[in-house]
């Protein structure tokens, strides 16, 4: 064999090898290097809240957006804002039950430690949700920075255990019949006339609420200390506004070291 020959031998066989390697990757493809998801950062529930504001833009007619929107400059008229109970005030106790049917003393858990107060509307509403799951994603972070999530809703035990299984929830909401504990910290309004054909026919409040009652509580988030008093309000007459888990935690990391 002519020794000049072998150099180019071996690189048509390298050529044949490597078109056959080539053709086997197509017909097999390896899955794509994908940087890891830091799983230990949560989106902020603020943008998720504009994402479901945006998609309902997108959804609903100008006349109806218009009507939501003045029923919230109503609610916000009547001064809610500032009348409802705030950073200093003495929490309402009160004796509460779950739908698991175990019932709560507010001030035994605050004798132990802070506890965030969370109001939410109803499981019909999606802003409500987005919260609650926002909530229970930092929930690790609300304990270790050592308080206890409670949750309070006006809707019937069976209809807030619908909730919490649609959305995933370990949080068990307790029963604030009639808005009682609610209206005694000054959160309770009536629905403004435009709005209360979509809340009663529409979402069907009455259901939900077992009562006939047009009225609503805030959506209001509060820090209470172990003395009871409260060091933390976020109060906002437009429902689509909640507060930032980051800064409950924050208030909580306070209201701890007292």
């Amino acid at each position: 064999m002519n020794t000049k020959t072998i150099p180019l031998a071996l690189l048509l066989l390298a050529l044949v090898l490597s078109v056959n390697t080539a053709s086997a990757q197509s017909a097999n493809p390896q899955p794509q290097s994908i940087k890891p998801t830091d799983t230990g950062n949560t989106p902020m529930l603020s943008k998720l809240l504009e994402e479901k504001v945006a998609a309902s833009a997108e959804r609903l007619p100008e006349n109806v957006r218009q009507t939501y929107a003045r029923g919230i400059e109503t609610v916000r008229e009547t001064n809610i804002e500032n009348t409802a109970k705030q950073v200093g005030d003495a929490a309402i106790d009160a004796q509460l039950s779950g739908w698991d049917g175990k019932s709560v003393k507010l001030s035994s858990l605050w004798n132990q430690g802070p506890i965030v107060l969370v109001w939410y509307r109803g499981g019909w509403c999606p802003y409500c949700n987005i919260q609650l799951r926002a909530m229970q994603q930092n929930m690790d972070k609300i304990e270790n920075a050592g308080a206890k999530l409670v949750v309070l809703t006006p809707e019937l035990p069976e209809k807030a255990k619908e909730t919490a299984e649609a959305n995933d929830l370990g949080i068990v909401a307790l029963h604030d019949q009639g808005n009682a504990v609610a209206r005694k910290y000054g959160l309770v309004f009536d629905l403004p006339e435009a709005i209360i054909p979509a809340y009663r026919d529409k979402l069907k409040l009455p259901e939900y609420n077992g009562n006939h009652a047009m009225e609503l509580p805030l959506a209001a988030t509060y820090v209470i200390d172990r003395s009871g008093k409260i060091t933390y309000a976020f109060l906002d007459a437009d429902y689509k506004n909640r507060a930032e888990p980051a800064d409950v935690i924050k208030a909580v990391e306070a209201a701890a070291k007292k």
